[in-house]
């Protein structure tokens, strides 16, 4: 983790969120969506009052509404999915709209909307106020398992070499004349994809032995050693302790 590594998801800023070290960052969104998938479905103001709060962070953050809206674009696949959950969970029906709805798929639906929504925010608050590589120092302060944190930041640094070398293969496609038009042409990308793997594979390899010549033993150097005060973390537990008040309230209302 030496170098720095920025990513497109980051937005450079100097607001209170992003001068907060990266774990206690992490531990407080992970705390708030915790929190927020414990909440009972029925507490519709709840998920109301946790937009709220993210709404706040987000303010705080100096993150524009619509950036974060735009990326928020991603949890597609659950909206499709949850918007069928109405139409084949079994159980009491009702007419909206003269459509014949089922009660339990519309509770189902807003349950998966509502929290995958929240938890996709957070995240992407997340992933705007910190670093790539803050976030990897952040899970190593956090004593996430060393392997695991290796694996996310190798992941993190060859994920860009790999989407290049499938670019250079896909322009060499295009310069002999092929273009994929139909199920024809599906053998020529599965044995594009064949030779990536290979390529990965061998880069891999020669990437694991120059890291051995260079007296690596299994556990890569902490360059920053970050620690945080009682105020940060004080000041990073104030969303999911307020989350948590707002749970409470849920399930006792």
């Amino acid at each position: 983790m030496g170098a720095g590594h920025s990513h497109k998801l980051y937005r450079h800023g100097d607001s209170p969120v992003h001068r907060l070290p990266p774990h206690c960052k992490i531990a407080a969104a992970l705390g708030f969506v915790i929190v927020v998938v414990s909440t009972p479905r029925e507490a519709i103001w709840a998920f109301a009052l946790y937009a709220v709060l993210l709404g706040a962070v987000t303010a705080l953050a100096r993150i524009p509404v619509g950036l974060v809206l735009r990326r928020l674009l991603v949890e597609i696949p659950f909206v499709a999915f949850a918007l069928l959950m109405p139409f084949v969970v079994p159980g009491e029906h009702t007419e909206l709209l003269g459509i014949s709805l089922s009660v339990p798929g519309l509770w189902g639906a807003w349950n998966i909307l509502a929290k995958a929504t929240l938890g996709v925010a957070t995240s992407v608050l997340l992933a705007s106020t910190t670093e790539l590589r803050s976030l990897l120092l952040g899970l190593q302060r956090l004593k996430l398992p060393p392997l695991m944190v290796q694996i996310a930041s190798f992941m993190i640094r060859y994920g860009d070499v790999i989407t290049d070398e499938m670019r250079r293969m896909s322009i060499a496609r295009r310069s002999r004349g092929f273009e994929a038009r139909g199920v024809s042409h599906w053998g020529v990308l599965a044995k594009s994809a064949g030779a990536l793997f290979i390529r990965s594979y061998e880069r891999g390899e020669r990437v694991h032995l120059a890291m051995l010549s260079r007296g690596y033993r299994g556990t890569m150097p902490v360059i920053d050693e970050v620690v945080a005060s009682r105020a940060q973390w004080a000041y990073a537990a104030a969303l999911p302790c307020a989350a948590l008040a707002v749970c409470l309230l849920g399930w006792t209302l």
